[in-house]
């Protein structure tokens, strides 16, 4: 079981699960995301970030931040922003690979891959996160079904590989036919909704072992 108690209370997953964080802009699911993959990283767990809106260099800086001091992680990311920017290093190395671009679903689908294989065979890591940040990126540069056929696969190497798969979206810019389309493809949901109030955001839950 993949524990999640710190940021759900005694909510646990079972391995080989998918699970969606939604909700609006400015709701903190992005740093949930990361909590969710720093908790593992804290335990042993190894953490694979697909990034499809910032570079490997932020995405490094920000999951340093989320972990514990001191700790040495087992880290990928699949860089999907540089290459496409043209700026900056894309040599690969061995905490960052590179896809062309967030199109570039074939080249992403290997670099996860090669992780997931690294970390099995050559790390003996048996307890892998994988975060996929974001879905509304990927909406952004392919139709939905292009989307969901590249969805259906990677969800399916999660569930194969027995990792805990993150998936965050942006509710608000999809509609409600792209959201239910998508949702399917997923075992468990984090849904965020602002407060009226200015407080923190709420938080509904599906699928989750609390």
């Amino acid at each position: 079981m993949y524990d999640l108690a710190d940021v759900l209370p005694d909510a646990e997953i079972e391995p080989g699960t998918n699970l969606l964080i939604a909700g609006p802009p400015l709701t903190g699911k992005r740093q949930i995301a990361f909590d969710i993959l720093a908790s593992g990283a804290d335990r042993g767990d190894g953490s694979i970030i697909v990034t499809t809106k910032d570079s490997a260099d932020k995405v490094l800086k920000s999951f340093a931040d989320s972990i514990s001091p001191g700790t040495d992680p087992d880290l990928g990311v699949v860089d999907c922003v540089t290459k496409q920017r043209g700026i900056g290093s894309v040599d690969d190395d061995p905490r960052v690979k590179y896809a062309s671009s967030p199109v570039d679903m074939t080249g992403i689908g290997i670099n996860l891959s090669e992780f997931l294989q690294d970390f099995y065979e050559e790390r003996g890591v048996t307890e892998n996160r994988v975060l996929l940040y974001s879905v509304s990126t990927l909406l952004m540069y392919s139709d939905l079904q292009t989307v969901f056929r590249f969805l259906h696969v990677f969800t399916g190497r999660i569930q194969s590989a027995d990792a805990m798969g993150v998936y965050i979206i942006d509710s608000t810019s999809h509609d409600a036919q792209t959201m239910n389309t998508l949702k399917q493809l997923f075992d468990a949901s984090i849904e965020l909704e602002k407060a009226s109030d200015g407080d923190e955001p709420q938080i509904r839950t599906a699928g989750l072992s609390i």
